[in-house]
């Protein structure tokens, strides 16, 4: 279950990217954002290598409670009382996984390996292990529920307050994702869509350039 490259990107987020950059905010492709970002950017993490949003405790959709893995089982025993957080939407301090003192990047790629003689285990790679290692001393900031909002996990009295709304998979409708943003994302997605099918289309002609000014001899 884990043929998806995109994964993995959590295993190297410490050799990813150049030197001098210290952070990171990572956002799905198939999410609406509706809030300012900056915000999230500017949230400390309070000592937190990665900042993730728990999975919609406050007001949960009870139409999916028999899909929620996280709240029985093995992760029910291994989270405690810590949350299980989606990893849609993450912020990641880069210095704290090249740490030398916390060395985030190997901790997650050594306990990754020793996981991986099971073909069952972390199937959801990028979201299982920052949670799974919660309780081996790599702690996850919370972010604010309003910074994830996934009609699949979430009840609808959340969504008006929603800063970031995910296309989740709906273990009950198996609804397409651009079905699902045309019918959730309202007016604002419907007019996006329609430009890009149009522009898709070649139905939008391109900007013709203004003539140059005439020049007037004095």
């Amino acid at each position: 279950m884990r043929s998806l490259p995109g994964r993995y990107k959590i295993l190297f987020l410490d050799v990813l990217f150049p030197l001098h950059l210290e952070k990171i905010l990572y956002v799905d492709a198939d999410q609406i954002v509706q809030g300012d970002l900056a915000e999230l950017w500017d949230m400390p993490l309070h000592g937190a290598p990665v900042a993730m949003t728990p999975f919609c405790r406050d007001d949960p959709n009870t139409l999916t409670t028999g899909f929620r893995f996280w709240e029985s089982g093995f992760w029910k025993g291994a989270l405690g009382e810590r949350p299980y957080h989606i990893s849609a939407l993450f912020v990641a301090d880069l210095a704290a996984f090249r740490s030398s003192r916390q060395r985030v990047g190997d901790v997650y790629r050594n306990t990754y390996q020793s996981l991986t003689a099971d073909p069952g285990s972390l199937a959801n790679l990028d979201q299982d292990l920052p949670n799974y290692l919660q309780g081996g001393g790599v702690p996850i900031h919370s972010l604010p529920e309003a910074w994830l909002w996934c009609e699949s996990w979430c009840g609808n009295a959340s969504k008006a307050t929603a800063k970031t709304i995910d296309l989740c998979n709906n273990p009950l409708t198996k609804e397409p994702k651009l079905d699902q943003a045309r019918r959730i994302g309202g007016e604002r997605w419907a007019t996006i869509d329609a430009e890009i099918e149009a522009a898709l289309a070649g139905d939008v002609a391109p900007a013709t350039p203004s003539a140059p000014a005439e020049k007037t001899e004095l």
